[in-house]
């Protein structure tokens, strides 16, 4: 081969090479629920340390992510990374986890009642997410409405049409929100504090983010958050302020390896990272703002709720993450078709019972407080009973279905029935509401703005 050929082949040789990359480029994907202010300090620390890897990141909400991850539509993913816990128990339940060891990282067995690891190494915490109220104190001021302090405030008549929530079909924060008060409260007294509290929505967002935007925007009040939402908001300078009820939930976010990772050194390594002091640190930077499982990514003088004596509301029994996992599409649709779908009818409802009772603190009248006490109980009566979840094989194939979409046939079924009963349920709430609105006009009382005077609930 002449010179000038040889030339001509080393440069068409390198052109190649650099047109098509390095032949053996490492890479790890990673799915996540985390907004770009959170994951991307991370990849480019991560990128640091190891310059010849390759982060890709999926950003998804955790339902959609689950749905993806559950139908391989991402066959190239590595990592789950994200913050509801019950999300975990699902992928894990379905056999779609690899098994962790856990890195040493200080942290206590469990903060607050609830486990930092998965006990079965599935998927490992690695920051602690306080869930509570998120408000605009301007909103508040200028209505005369107190901060809310705990679970049960939020069902107060005052609070009617200053709540704004997101369905826990599209959000696993609230998702996860929802089954603590189930859990912690029992199935039936649950349901009737969600279905209060439901009646006092001003609305239900499409995400989580929607929640803190709309509470900084005056759309409305008051918001069920978690605490990095809020305090990632405020970094960009929203008025929003956070409070952590009196029995707070601490849960973990977590981050796992997918059994069918492609890439499983890659996402070791990530997860080293994450748990590193150094990722850890990072944490703790305002514009992530989380609270590191580790207590060493803490001042000398700094003490984090989650490791102090603040009572959580799994301090006494630990929260069940099996049981939401498989329930967990029967609650998603058990709160759509009993609150979003019917969140007008279902607020009028509430309104005109909390008119009645109110008036009935100046109107005694025996057999109306019998007729509103049947209105509350049929307002807060679950479309399926705590009888009815001793039949779990009953409920375990339920899936996630997109509006607009037939079900499978059994779930089909499942539906219709929880509609029929709900519906049942508020015809006969508003049949003792009309009786009773009767029966108080007979006694002197005129109705008012929420009264039933003249009309149907």
């Amino acid at each position: 081969m002449s010179r000038r050929a040889l030339s001509l082949w080393l440069a068409l040789s390198v052109f190649g090479w650099l047109a098509a990359g390095p032949a053996e480029a490492r890479r790890v994907q990673v799915i996540t629920s985390f907004p770009p202010s959170f994951f991307e300090p991370f990849r480019t620390a991560f990128r640091a340390r190891h310059p010849d890897i390759a982060v890709e990141i999926v950003q998804r909400k955790t339902t959609a992510a689950l749905a993806d991850i559950h139908a391989q539509k991402r066959p190239e993913t590595d990592l789950f990374w994200a913050s509801a816990p019950d999300a975990f128990e699902l992928l894990k339940q379905a056999g779609l986890l690899a098994q962790l060891q856990p890195r040493a990282t200080g942290a206590p067995e469990t903060i607050a009642g609830y486990p930092v690891n998965d006990p079965a190494g599935r998927y490992l915490g690695f920051a602690i997410s306080g869930y509570g109220l998120v408000y605009n104190p301007g909103y508040l001021a200028a209505r005369n409405l107190p901060v809310p302090r705990n679970w049960s405030d939020l069902a107060a008549p005052a609070y009617a049409g200053h709540i704004g929530l997101t369905s826990p079909a599209r959000s696993g924060t609230t998702h996860l929100m929802v089954e603590a008060l189930l859990q912690s409260l029992g199935w039936e007294r649950g349901w009737a504090l969600w279905s209060a509290i439901g009646g006092n929505l001003a609305t239900l967002t499409a995400r989580s983010f929607g929640v803190t935007a709309g509470v900084a925007r005056g759309r409305f009040g008051i918001g069920i958050s978690i605490d990095f939402l809020t305090d990632s908001g405020a970094a960009e300078g929203e008025a929003n302020r956070f409070v952590l009820p009196e029995e707070t939930l601490f849960a973990p976010a977590s981050i796992a390896r997918l059994a069918t990772s492609p890439n499983p050194k890659e996402a070791e390594l990530f997860v080293d990272f994450v748990l590193s002091p150094e990722g850890q640190r990072l944490l703790r930077e305002p514009k992530i703002g989380r609270l590191a499982v580790s207590p060493a990514a803490y001042g000398p003088d700094e003490t984090p709720p989650h490791l102090s004596d603040t009572a959580g509301l799994f301090s006494k029994t630990r929260f069940d993450a099996g049981l939401s996992a498989s329930r967990y599409e029967l609650v998603n649709i058990i709160f759509d078709e009993w609150i979003t779908f019917r969140r007008a009818e279902h607020a009028r409802l509430w309104r005109s019972l909390q008119a009645m009772e109110a008036a009935l603190l100046s109107h005694p009248d025996e057999q109306t407080a019998r007729l509103l006490t049947q209105a509350r109980a049929a307002l807060t009566r679950p479309p399926v009973t705590a009888a009815e979840l001793e039949q779990p094989e009953r409920f375990r194939n339920l899936v996630r279905v997109p509006r607009g979409i037939a079900a499978p046939e059994a779930q089909a079924r499942i539906e219709a029935q929880i509609r029929g009963a709900i519906a049942s349920h508020a015809a006969e709430a508003a049949d003792a509401l009309r009786r009773a609105t009767e029966r108080l006009a007979a006694v002197g009382w005129t109705g008012g703005e929420d009264g039933l005077a003249g009309g149907r609930p």
